[in-house]
């Protein structure tokens, strides 16, 4: 397939945008792009996509959202989000719960959203794991998974204090979140270890017992060897410096989910190196822990050099108008390039997926959202989407 004649937005370090450009795919995955001026192929086949007046971008990418495991038009029969039982359940994983033939995801690609970071809730302190995968292509998630886990997922504040509270069991207070998260950790730190020993003296005089069998110690040691990162539920700035100080603690990679009060405390996240998926900005301040809520959250964070990606939520925001948010953050103060960004090459390189998705560069998947107007006009619609090579319908 090759789409000439066509504005592209890269969203690549090399060139962010060729104002008239080709892409060249093979087999689903992207083969060459550069200008129509270093075209040196044939367009007489009948695989050619004439885009003149059109802007291709990367299909956009989700970088936190609970699609398929929040299900569409269902009730408790269709919400497999929370397994809100035990506060400490890292073994869950949320391939296990994602119905992939949910209509949202349809919209989602139809939309131009190709790529999603989607997985537990919030009620527990340990939820469970998330992964990413494509909007399209087959009713199978086996089939549609790019990464799995990409995290585990973690919350902090209300949320699993709200949960348990109205059984009256641990955790009702941030302390004991906190304290969960890390009795969790230390444990699979020492199982690890354990393990790490059994492995090291079998079949000599001195062999150690293998550890038994624990997997939520299993799921752990993924993220305690750095392989995956820690995705913290966090909105008020206390609850944040929670999650820093936890991370730092088990010196464990980390993202923060929402950061809602990070324009607050800007410069500390900055200097901590932070990375934040900003979001759902399209909602209203449901709850106290949103009280400093901000359309210029965004736009704040990225001036102080903080690494950001704005996500929907779905569904607190339906996803397909993750476009949509992004343009709330202009309105905010953003840059609109940086916006695009936000929604393609810096979640994938959040999620750690950006070796597949995310720009538009030789070796990545081939998946495109073509628009005449502007992306973010909640009007507009794409002109085609395209992944994995094959046109969305």
């Amino acid at each position: 397939m090759i789409i000439c004649n066509a504005r592209i937005f890269t969203a690549s370090d090399e060139n962010d945008v060729i104002d008239c450009g080709y892409i060249e795919t093979n087999g689903g995955v992207i083969t060459a792009v550069g200008t129509m001026d270093e075209f040196g192929g044939s367009l007489d086949s009948g695989d050619v996509i004439d885009a003149a007046g059109l802007t291709v971008y990367p299909a956009f990418v989700d970088a936190h959202c609970h699609i398929g495991i929040c299900e569409n038009a269902l009730g408790f029969e269709g919400d497999d989000v929370n397994e809100a039982t035990d506060p400490s359940t890292p073994q869950m994983r949320a391939i296990d719960a994602i119905n992939a033939a949910d209509l949202c995801f349809s919209e989602a690609a139809r939309a131009g959203i190709g790529t999603v970071v989607t997985g537990v809730g919030s009620a527990n302190p340990i939820g469970g794991s998330f992964l990413a995968m494509k909007t399209y292509g087959s009713t199978r998630v086996d089939k549609l998974v790019i990464k799995d886990p990409v995290s585990i997922k973690f919350a902090l504040g209300e949320n699993p204090k709200r949960t348990y509270n109205d059984r009256d069991e641990t955790p009702v207070t941030r302390m004991a979140t906190a304290a969960i998260i890390r009795e969790q950790l230390a444990k699979a730190r020492r199982y690890m270890d354990d393990m790490a020993e059994y492995e090291r003296t079998k079949g000599t005089d001195d062999e150690t017992s293998r550890p038994d069998l624990d997997m939520k110690c299993e799921a752990l040691i993924p993220l305690l060897k750095r392989e995956i990162k820690a995705h913290f539920h966090c909105h008020r700035q206390d609850d944040i410096f929670t999650a820093i100080r936890i991370a730092k603690e088990f010196s464990i990679d980390y993202v923060l989910i929402h950061a809602t009060d990070g324009h607050l405390i800007a410069d500390e996240l900055r200097e901590e190196r932070a990375s934040c998926v900003i979001g759902p900005l399209f909602a209203d301040r449901c709850k106290p822990e949103l009280a400093d809520q901000s359309i210029e959250n965004a736009y704040k964070l990225h001036k102080h050099g903080v690494d950001i990606a704005i996500c929907t939520d779905h569904p607190e925001t339906p996803i397909q108008y993750l476009p949509v948010t992004a343009g709330i953050a202009i309105r905010g103060g953003l840059s609109r390039d940086e916006a695009i960004r936000a929604i393609t090459i810096s979640p994938a390189r959040i999620c750690g997926i950006d070796d597949r998705v995310g720009s538009i560069e030789p070796g990545k998947d081939a998946d495109f959202a073509a628009f005449r107007g502007e992306v973010f006009d909640i009007t507009e619609k794409p002109e085609f989407v395209i992944i994995g090579g094959k046109f969305v319908d």
